[in-house]
C-alpha cells in the first residue's frame, strides 16, 4: 500500500510520465547536432581548408559539446528522481511538462549562442532556459515529497536528496551570471557539480529503491541461519 496523503484516485503510476520524459530528452539531445552540418564548412578544396573551416566550428562545437552533457546531467537527476517516485497527480504532470518545454527549446538557445555570441542575449539565453529547466526539475521533486509520492524514502533522506539536487541549481545560477562575460563556457562549473552534490546531501545517498522492493520480507517467527 502506498503512502500519500490524498485519495488514490487522484493520482496515477509515475512509469509512463518517466518513460515520455525519457523519449523528450532524447529528441532534445539529439536536435542540438542538426546545427553542425558539412554546409557550415564553406567552400573547401584543400586539406588545408578543411582545417581552418572545422577549426572556425570550435564554438558552435563547444556549445553542442555543452549543451549535451548539461542535458545528461539533467536527464540523469531525472532518473534518479524517479526511482523513488511511485505514483504522480496532474500538478505533478504539469510541472513535468513545463521542465519539458523548457528542455524541446535547449536546441533553439543553443543554436543562439553559436550564430549570436558577440550580443548579449546570445550569450544569455542558454544558461537562463538551462537555469529554468533545473529549477522546475528541482521544484518537481518538492512536488513530490509534499504530495507523498515518494512512499520508499524516510522524510529525512527524501530533505537530504532535495539539498543535493540544488547543486544544479546554484551552478546554473552561477553560469549566468558568469555568462554575459564568458558565454556557455560558464557551463564548465558544472565540473563542480559532484562534490557540491555530495556536500549538500550531507551523507550517503538511500538505498536504490528498487533493491529494497525485491528483498522478500522475513516471515513471522523465522531465525536467522546464524542463530
Amino acid at each position: 500500500m502506498i503512502r500519500r496523503e490524498r485519495h488514490p484516485s487522484v493520482t496515477v503510476s509515475a512509469r509512463r510520465t518517466e518513460a515520455y520524459t525519457d523519449g523528450v530528452f532524447a529528441i532534445a539531445a539529439t536536435l542540438l547536432v542538426l546545427d553542425l552540418t558539412s554546409q557550415s564548412l564553406g567552400d573547401v578544396t584543400s586539406d588545408a581548408d578543411l582545417a581552418g573551416a572545422l577549426l572556425d566550428m570550435r564554438h558552435p562545437v563547444f556549445s553542442f559539446v555543452i549543451s549535451f552533457l548539461v542535458l545528461c546531467i539533467m536527464w540523469m537527476t531525472h532518473v534518479r528522481q524517479f526511482e523513488w517516485i511511485v505514483r504522480i497527480d496532474n500538478a505533478g504532470m504539469w510541472i513535468n511538462n513545463l521542465r519539458l518545454l523548457l528542455i524541446v527549446l535547449v536546441p533553439f538557445t543553443t543554436s543562439l549562442d553559436t550564430d549570436y555570441s558577440e550580443f548579449l542575449l546570445g550569450r544569455l539565453l542558454l544558461p537562463v532556459n538551462f537555469f529554468l529547466a533545473i529549477l522546475v526539475g528541482w521544484f518537481q521533486w518538492t512536488w513530490a515529497l509534499r504530495s507523498g509520492a515518494i512512499p520508499d524514502l524516510s522524510r529525512d533522506d527524501a530533505k537530504r536528496l532535495g539539498r543535493a539536487a540544488l547543486s544544479a541549481v546554484i551552478l546554473s545560477g552561477l553560469a549566468v551570471a558568469v555568462s554575459p562575460l564568458v558565454g556557455s563556457a560558464g557551463f564548465l562549473l558544472f565540473l563542480f557539480d559532484g562534490p557540491l552534490t555530495r556536500r549538500l546531501r550531507g551523507a550517503d545517498a538511500p538505498t536504490d529503491p528498487a533493491a529494497t522492493r525485491s528483498t522478500p520480507p522475513a516471515e513471522p517467527g523465522a531465525s536467522s541461519a546464524t542463530d
